[in-house]
């Protein structure tokens, strides 16, 4: 079974564009895992313009996996070492963009990454590195000792010409790292068919197209959907 992990973020979007405390980002995760996720995703960004450090503090303390999504910085590596989520996926971070625009540039970081992952593995926390399907950028991986890579699905998602190849051919590269696979960005129910058959792959993040959907089929009915289409739905 692959696993879906539900991102939360868009919810705190819909809640800060008019103050107050509603839509709450914790119920929204609450529902989603009554619903069949197998986790929660959130990424809590430096400008805090979704999720706030309090919306990490009570999804902590839900009776299921937080995959606490941050940039590479000082600050963040303190907040997780605090907090202890199951996971953390470090990701490229710019103030300036809408969303996350592609992975992580490993490759000509590593000396910098090597001992933040290192207080995070200290910390007992699962690192996952978020990056391009791009073999010198799997390979930096596996130099830093991670146990989880995701790949970055968004240039497949826009329709890239040769996309999907290349996520095959990295998720081969992945499993001959002995690295577990997850993969996630811009997935809808009408992309993520010939993605559940990537060699290896063990979990699924999606949140923008899930929180959307749940405008015309509620979130919980939405995570049902997208859960049976990555596990048992018709064969792309």
């Amino acid at each position: 079974m692959i696993r879906l992990g539900v991102n939360v973020d868009h919810v705190a979007t819909i809640r800060n564009a008019r103050g107050g405390e509603h839509p709450d980002p914790v119920c929204a995760a609450q529902t989603a895992l009554q619903h069949g996720a197998d986790g929660i995703t959130a990424h809590l960004r430096e400008d805090r313009r979704h999720i706030k450090d309090s919306d990490m503090t009570r999804l902590r303390a839900l009776p299921a996996p937080l995959n606490f999504e941050m940039a590479a910085t000082e600050e963040m590596i303190t907040l997780a070492c605090a907090l202890q989520p199951h996971a953390c996926c470090l990701v490229p971070e710019k103030r300036e963009e809408v969303t996350t625009e592609g992975g992580l540039n490993v490759v000509d970081q590593i000396s910098a990454l090597s001992p933040l992952v290192m207080r995070l593995k200290d910390a007992g926390i699962r690192v996952s590195l978020f990056i391009d399907p791009d073999a010198r950028q799997i390979q930096a991986a596996s130099q830093l000792g991670v146990p989880v890579v995701e790949l970055h699905t968004g240039a497949y998602a826009h329709g890239g010409v040769g996309e999907l190849e290349r996520l095959f051919k990295a998720a081969d590269i992945v499993k001959e790292c002995g690295i577990e696979l997850h993969a996630g960005h811009g997935l809808t129910y009408s992309n993520v068919l010939p993605i559940r058959n990537l060699p290896g792959l063990k979990e699924l993040n999606i949140g923008h197209f899930l929180i959307g959907q749940s405008v015309f089929e509620g979130l919980g009915g939405a995570v049902q959907h997208m859960k049976t289409l990555i596990n048992s739905g018709p064969t792309p």
